[in-house]
C-alpha cells in the first residue's frame, strides 16, 4: 500500500467518552473513539496508522504515514501517504496528503494541498554545444509604416 511494507495495527485506543488533553505522540496504529484536545502525531520512521472513528475528534494538528477519518478534526492534517475521509468526516483545516479517498458526504473547510514530488527539470544545454548551437535565432524585425493607397479626385 503506497510505500507501506506492512500495515500496523492499531495497538492503542482512546475509547469513546475519554477526555485527553494535551499532545499524543504514538507507534504504529492508535484509534480515536474520545476526544483529544491536542496534537496528535506518530513517531516518524516507521510505519503508522491514526483511525478517528465517527464519535472521535481531535482539535490539533494530526500527523500521520495512513490517516482515516470518520469523526470530526479541527486543524491541519498532514497524511505522509494515504489520507482517508469517510462519509461523516468533518475538517476544518489545511490538508496535506500523498493520496486521496473521499467519500461522498466528507466536508473540508482548508486547503487541500497534494504532497508531490514535482518532475526532474530537463538538464540545461551548455552554451558551445551542438545543440545548443543549433537552435534557430529569433530574428527581430522592426515595425513598418503601413501605406494606404487612397485615390483622391
Amino acid at each position: 500500500m503506497l510505500g507501506l511494507k506492512r500495515q500496523p495495527s492499531v495497538s492503542s485506543v482512546i475509547g469513546a467518552g475519554m477526555h485527553v488533553q494535551g499532545p499524543c505522540r504514538f507507534q504504529g496504529g492508535l484509534q480515536i473513539d474520545g476526544t483529544v484536545l491536542g496534537d496528535v502525531s506518530a513517531e516518524a520512521g516507521q510505519p503508522s496508522v491514526l483511525v478517528i472513528g465517527e464519535a472521535g475528534s481531535v482539535q490539533g494538528a494530526i500527523s500521520a504515514d495512513h490517516v482515516v477519518i470518520g469523526g470530526a478534526v479541527v486543524g491541519p492534517v498532514l497524511a505522509r501517504e494515504l489520507l482517508e475521509l469517510h462519509a461523516k468526516a468533518r475538517v476544518q483545516g489545511d490538508v496535506r496528503y500523498k493520496a486521496l479517498e473521499m467519500q461522498q458526504g466528507a466536508v473540508i473547510a482548508g486547503q487541500l494541498q497534494p504532497q508531490v514530488t514535482p518532475p526532474p527539470a530537463a538538464p540545461a544545454e551548455p552554451a558551445g554545444s551542438p545543440e545548443a548551437d543549433a537552435a534557430p535565432v529569433a530574428q527581430r524585425r522592426e515595425p513598418t509604416e503601413p501605406t494606404l493607397d487612397i485615390d483622391r479626385p
